[in-house]
């Protein structure tokens, strides 16, 4: 089972084909004469009125169509698929620059869950025009690195250095210091809010403060 179609901008669809002076006859026409792609101007009405979504192939052809790269079609791609299919790169091509099988890398986009190497990897953000935030997004890294981050957080930040620069492209400098300021600032509110004599205050300020540690670690290493 394929996993849903990246998120569909029906509002830049209809402002693409307006701007073209098209119909959404002329679009269906284009998708048959074009693509080989059998949808009718009812199919193309329903998607620029949010009623439907095209698959990966009709986004594709549809981007053709109106003159667009697949990427104006896309909401905001975060997936490791939608980033692809934005780019308007099959699983092949992408599976070839990066150096993995297309079987394997069909996997990987499926589950969602990147599984090459460090050279793989930043292959992968090359061929995407992903940087370090967007490519550990796209690869299902959010998680793993928000439980190292907490770890660093709350406990000897020193120990998590060489596993996150492991799992972040960043240099090791900027990840220190980044580590660094993350327990700084967490182990600062936690004692402000003691000082104040709220028990219950501090673990909630500790809590959320945990909650947000992927934004605060971006913020922390900037632009």
């Amino acid at each position: 089972m394929h996993p849903p179609s990246p998120p569909f901008d029906a509002r830049a669809a209809r402002r693409l084909r307006e701007a073209l002076g098209m119909t959404p006859g002329h679009v269906a026409y284009g998708l048959r004469a074009q693509y080989g792609l059998f949808v009718d101007p009812e199919t193309v009405a329903a998607w620029e009125r949010g009623l439907a979504v095209p698959g990966e192939q009709e986004l594709t052809a549809l981007a053709g169509v109106l003159w667009c790269s697949p990427a104006e079609l896309i909401a905001a791609p975060t997936s490791l698929r939608e980033h692809r299919v934005a780019r308007g790169l099959s699983v092949e091509e992408l599976a070839r620059r990066t150096g993995v099988s297309p079987t394997a890398f069909q996997r990987m986009e499926d589950e969602g869950r990147w599984r090459g190497n460090e050279r793989q990897m930043l292959a992968l953000a090359e061929a995407l025009g992903l940087g370090p935030r967007a490519l550990i997004t796209a690869t299902g890294g959010d998680e793993p690195l928000a439980e190292l981050l907490r770890d660093a957080a709350t406990t000897r930040w020193q120990a998590y250095v060489k596993p996150a620069v492991k799992l972040v492209p960043l240099p090791r400098r900027i990840v220190e210091d980044a580590l660094r300021e993350l327990h700084t600032e967490y182990h600062a509110r936690m004692a402000a809010t003691s000082s104040w004599g709220a028990s219950g205050a501090t673990g909630d300020e500790g809590r959320a403060y945990l909650d947000g540690i992927n934004g605060h670690f971006w913020a922390a290493v900037g632009p």
